[in-house]
């Protein structure tokens, strides 16, 4: 290390580093995986407990709802009580909430377990993406957290699989579907254990022994608390410092942002089968197609988010996204391959950004706010993801033009807030992209210290 660079910022990517970034993306993993596996669940759930579109479309929505919350109050609870404690409780909860939900015999008690799952879910993404923050160098920064949310694919994927091999096992295959999360979330539990504590979190916590000691853990006896890039003071820190200047504004960025990606990518996964099915297209090959999809686009993403920067990367895929749901949306009659290629293009564009959910607000915010503003991201996407998810199935009664139209729209109003407030946050250390002034194009002038290191 030289005199002016900073442990953590300017780091080489460790093993360690790649084993925090494998652990942590085990929450987005049962996620992508939770959420599609219900759409698969449903060929024997609703004829097993008689639902109705409106109750599939509550049981669908209610994890939604449950990550609204697990979002806003867990995110401001790791903030005040730590990440690595949070980081193992979470997917205990988890692996219960699965598999109680298998014994559900009515749809209010899947509602409920289903609500309770997605709380579980909502809490792991700040927690486990703002340890994970803390620990990376800033060059790799956007690259390995990105590489967490990519997982939310494969996760979908694995459900699909999942799901189409459990299909033989007849009536009662929901219930086995509906458990299956829980394998993934112990075996999640039990690799992170031992994870040493965010040497950040404690030092803003006035910790500074115990920082010092994750940190000679992490790095190396040679190293302490004095080689860690300051970031600014925030004495009075708590819930309602994220909607207050000078936050408010990225508070509102990243809640409208995150918002559009989920609405269309949530009602895809849950009503995937019936989305399909309104093309033309019946079994599980699509689906699976459609996942994969995903985690391809996920592939350039990662590389063009280190080189074409954050706000350029959220811009193209909004623009690419709108158009291609519009065309099907606004032109009746076209054929059914058209929408699909349409429906082809929005995953393989969202996969390319939407790992921009995690990086954007771990990055904009400081150590003593990161894991609540996460959490309030996650909880503000939710509510209009929920809403989605509870209405695709009436708009897919009024066939699947609407649906894909409906998606364009939403992705335009992304666009529209990325053009008003994304600032650009690559390259920068957690320090400077607390601190910078407000700047919609991210022209502030980077810092002395990520000057001579980059």
């Amino acid at each position: 290390m030289t005199a002016s660079s900073h442990l953590i910022d300017d780091a080489p990517l460790t093993r360690f580093h790649k084993k925090l970034t494998a652990y942590s993306s085990g929450g987005p993993f049962i996620d992508g995986y939770a959420l599609a596996i219900i759409g698969v669940a449903f060929t024997t759930l609703s004829p097993a407990l008689g639902m109705t579109a409106g109750d599939e479309g509550l049981v669908a929505a209610a994890s939604l709802v449950g990550i609204f919350f697990g979002g806003a109050v867990f995110g401001y609870v790791t903030d005040r009580i730590g990440r690595h404690v949070m980081y193992i409780a979470d997917l205990a909860a988890l692996a219960l909430f699965s598999v109680l939900s298998a014994f559900a015999s009515e749809v209010w008690q899947l509602v409920l377990l289903r609500f309770l799952l997605g709380a579980a879910i909502g809490a792991d993404y700040p927690i486990a993406t703002s340890m994970l923050t803390e620990y990376l160098p800033r060059r790799h920064r956007g690259r390995m957290l990105g590489a967490t949310f990519v997982v939310w694919a494969l996760g979908a994927a694995a459900a699909y699989v999942v799901g189409a091999s459990l299909e033989g096992l007849g009536g009662n295959a929901w219930r086995f579907m509906l458990a299956s999360p829980a394998l993934f979330a112990v075996v999640t539990l039990f690799l992170r254990l031992g994870t040493p504590e965010s040497p950040r979190w404690l030092l803003s916590k006035g910790r500074v022994e115990q920082a010092d000691r994750s940190i000679k853990k992490v790095f190396g006896s040679q190293y302490g608390v004095a080689d860690l890039t300051p970031e600014p003071a925030l004495p009075e820190a708590g819930f309602a410092t994220v909607f207050r200047t000078p936050y408010l504004k990225r508070t509102l960025f990243v809640g409208i942002f995150w918002t559009a990606q989920v609405i269309p990518l949530f009602a895809l996964y849950s009503f995937a089968p019936d989305l399909l099915a309104g093309m033309g297209i019946t079994g599980n090959t699509a689906e699976i197609f459609l996942a994969v999809l995903f985690v391809i686009g996920g592939v350039p993403g990662l590389w063009l988010v280190e080189r074409l920067g954050r706000r350029t990367l959220l811009l193209w895929s909004f623009a690419v996204i709108a158009v291609a749901l519009a065309i099907p949306g606004l032109v009746p009659g076209l054929p059914n391959w058209v929408s699909f290629l349409a429906v082809c293009v929005f995953a393989l564009a969202s996969g390319g950004s939407s790992f921009l959910e995690v990086v954007y607000p771990n990055e904009l915010f400081p150590t003593e706010i990161r894991g609540t503003a996460v959490g309030v991201g996650t909880a503000t996407s939710r509510i209009g993801a929920a809403a989605g998810t509870y209405l695709m199935p009436f708009a897919l009664a009024k066939g699947q033009s609407l649906a894909l139209l409906v998606g364009a729209v939403v992705s335009v109003a992304g666009l529209l807030a990325t053009l008003a407030w994304a600032a650009e946050t690559k390259g920068r250390s957690l320090g400077e992209t607390a601190a910078y002034p407000e700047s919609p194009a991210g022209d502030a002038a980077p810092s002395s210290t990520a000057t001579a290191t980059h």
